[in-house]
């Protein structure tokens, strides 16, 4: 997250503190395979180490996610990046922006962190090609302010990757 939007990011609300912690106890109990998270005191930001899958292009490398929980969380989906060196993918800008429906117009609040890890890892597992979007250097030109990937008006176009 920029700096510009964690000086606007407001406290979050008893139903998203009371929510997190249930989902850090259940991800300290049953965390998802290929996942860590990185403990801190901060319950709104979570860093989360990913694992590449075994026998995928990405196997044994290791990529970390920042996780930004916004004031209304679950109503509301959380942003989530992946830190610089993001992964060469197709849905995955240099700047760590991912394009996953699931991250904005299609989040539900019944899905947790554990659940968008593993869409995250199935995205990076299905993939065939280590590269960038096409529209990567254009794209993240256009982010240089510190724009939020959920400011973004996604085209949610390509389902074989």
């Amino acid at each position: 997250m920029t700096s510009s939007s964690a000086a606007s990011r407001k406290a979050l609300s008893k139903i998203a503190c009371n929510r997190l912690q249930k989902e850090l106890v259940e991800w300290q109990v049953n965390p998802p395979a290929g996942f860590k998270h990185k403990v801190t005191d901060n319950l709104q930001r979570w860093v989360i180490e990913v694992i590449g899958a075994p026998g995928t292009l990405y196997a044994n490398e290791k990529y970390q996610l920042q996780v930004d929980f916004p004031e209304h969380y679950p109503m509301e989906a959380p942003q989530v990046i992946f830190l610089h060196p993001a992964p060469l993918h197709p849905h995955i800008y240099s700047n760590g922006h991912i394009c996953l429906d699931i991250l904005y117009d299609s989040w539900s609040p019944a899905m947790t962190v554990s659940s968008v890890c593993i869409s995250i890892l199935s995205m990076l597992s299905s993939s065939t090609a280590k590269q960038r979007p096409p529209d990567n250097d254009r794209y993240v030109r256009n982010c240089r302010n510190g724009r939020s990937p959920k400011e973004t008006r996604w085209w949610f176009h390509d389902d074989k990757v």
